[in-house]
Order: structure tokens, then sequence, then C-alpha cells
């Protein structure tokens, strides 16, 4: 992937046109959604702060026709198709959003103003790692969050979980499919309930509640976690246990409703991404801070498929209202003699 897959191409300032639909984020919810819109010749423009969750893990995995894939090589695929069919697509944060009379103003952090009928928030999340010095050197590669992305990479080999919670120790069963070598550090945790820690022995998982006190690595490669006393803990990959920030600043700013689940609150949505604000979507991780990439990629398409349908439908109410005003008019006075 060059710079040039990624450059903003913009013939026009955004503020030219009133747009179908802005999506703010370019990554793969967004850009799906871009896509469908574009071949569906809505006027479509995507704002990209170019910051996809992503970006730290050189491959992608269980993403049909695309596993081992580079997910910034994907981005720049989708730009390329999304462009391919006259969807526009500039590299700019988003800084603020509000409602006006037909549809939304969104403001860039360069102060560019663009309007549009309907509005997508594609714009993801952020993981904060926990406060352990080398891990956060390690993300997307050595330490990494996603048994269903990684678990197969990690197979028959030493699998240290770093749990952050005791729900968290699921991931360790989820593990356990993958290698016969599991060790869950939960000090980080807390006391793990004797219930709890009898089945996760009984199936051969290790636990382990010394603190972690760094990441030990020989080059780029994860060797092992020091522990509190000093000894070291061999493993070969970290399966940890990130916080999820939601980017969804724009969403707050329209006063979208909020959900408390196990990720903590997050943006409602319908099955189609539709938020409580009328006219906006939130799509991707934006909606779903559990969606793999083929998740994200379908949330997108279902959003597009729903806003073009209200396009649509608003096209042929308008043109039912005509349709009965010409047929009430024939016959009236008003119409003889025209």
């Amino acid at each position: 992937m060059t710079n040039d897959d990624l450059s903003s191409a913009a013939s026009a300032p955004i503020s030219a046109e009133h747009w179908d639909v802005i999506i703010i984020g370019g990554g793969t919810a967004g850009l799906s959604a871009a896509l469908i819109l574009a071949r569906a010749r809505r006027r479509v423009l995507v704002l990209d702060a170019q910051q996809p969750r992503n970006r730290f893990a050189p491959h992608m995995h269980g993403v049909l026709s695309r596993d081992g894939y580079s997910p910034l090589d994907l981005v720049a695929d989708g730009y390329r198709e999304v462009r391919a069919v006259d969807g526009v697509i500039v590299n700019a944060s988003v800084t603020e959003t509000r409602v006006i009379d037909d549809g939304f103003e969104v403001v860039t952090d360069g102060g560019d103003r663009a309007t549009g009928r309907r509005l997508i928030v594609a714009t993801g999340i952020r993981d904060v790692m926990p406060d352990v010095p080398g891990l956060a050197e390690q993300w997307g590669r050595g330490v990494v969050a996603c048994p269903y992305c990684d678990g197969y990479e990690a197979r028959d080999r030493a699998i240290g979980v770093l749990a952050s919670s005791v729900a968290g120790l699921h991931k360790a069963h989820m593990l356990r499919s993958y290698s016969s070598t599991v060790t869950a550090f939960t000090a980080l945790a807390g006391p793990v309930p004797e219930t709890d820690r009898l089945i996760l022995e009984e199936r051969g998982i290790v636990l382990d509640d010394r603190a972690v006190t760094r990441v030990v690595t020989d080059g780029d490669t994860i060797t092992g976690l020091e522990l509190a006393d000093g000894t070291v803990a061999p493993v070969d990959v970290v399966f940890a246990e990130p916080s999820p920030v939601a980017l969804d600043e724009p969403l707050r700013q329209l006063g979208a409703d909020r959900t408390d689940g196990s990720f903590g609150p997050w943006t409602t949505v319908d099955a189609f991404g539709r938020t409580s604000v009328t006219g906006v979507w939130a799509v991707g991780n934006a909606g779903n801070p559990g969606a793999l990439v083929p998740i994200a990629a379908g949330s997108g398409a279902m959003a597009a498929l729903a806003i073009n349908g209200e396009f649509i439908a608003e096209d042929v109410a308008a043109a039912t209202e005509r349709v009965a005003a010409a047929s009430a008019g024939v016959g009236t006075p008003a119409a003889v003699g025209h």
C-alpha cells in the first residue's frame, strides 16, 4: 500500500454540494457502506482520519478470500473500489456534527464543512492496554486479543492469557482448543472464584496469580512474561484483554442513545445500524464493539441498504403525491381550460 492509495481525491470543496450520505470513518464498515451507496448512484462523501483499529496488525484472519491479508491493504482496495464508482473520500477528522433542516452538517479538523441528507458514523474504537511495560510495543504481533482472529496461528504453542477480569478468563477456555499449553495470568483480574478455578484446572489450564511486571522479548519476538518474584514464565504469544473505548464523539454530539453492555455504555442501534437520532447510523465497532472485520463489513452493507431504501421510499411517496394531486385536479373548475 502506498500513500497515493489513501490520499485525498476531492476535485471540488466538500461544501460544494449537499451529499446524499456523509460517512465518518473509512475503515471496513464505512467503505462497505460507501461502496454500495455509490453503486446505487448516491452522492457519497467519506471523511477518514486514517486510524483503523487493526492498523497495528500485519495480517487479518477469518476474512473469507482475504485470510492473512494486510488490513491496511484491504482499506487501500476499498478506497480504489469506492472511488471507481464516483464515491468521494477525503482524509480528514470530523470535529463537529450537528442537525440542520435538511439533514446534517459536519466540520473537519481543517475547518471544512459538509452537509448531507443522511449520516453514517463508522469511527470504531481504540484499545487501551493493561499497564504492563512492553505490552503495547508487541500489540498486533506477539500480543493480540481475539482467539478467532489469531488463535489458529497460536496453535500448539505456549499461550499466555493476561486476564483483566474474571469474565475475561473465558478467553482461556476459548484458547484451550488451540493448544494444550495455556496459562492464565490472573493478578489483574483479582481473586478467582473457587468453582471457576477448578473448572479451568480440570481443562488443563494453568492459573498464575503473580503480577506480570514486563514483557520479555528476543529482538522483536516475545519469549515470556516476567513476574513479580523475578521469574520469567515462557510464552510464545499473549492474549490480552484491552479495554475498548468508543470513538463516538460524533454520536455524542448528536445525542444518540447508549445502552450498557458487557463492554460498557455503547451507542444503541437496531439490526440495520439505526441510532435513536433519525437519519443517523452507527456501523462496525461504532455500533458493535465485538464486530470482527466480516461483521463490520456486513453492518456497513446493511446500513447502506436501509438508507437507499429510505431514499427510494421518499421518491415513490413524492411521485404518489404528484399523481394524486394531478388526479384530484382533473374535472375541477380550475383544471378546465388549461
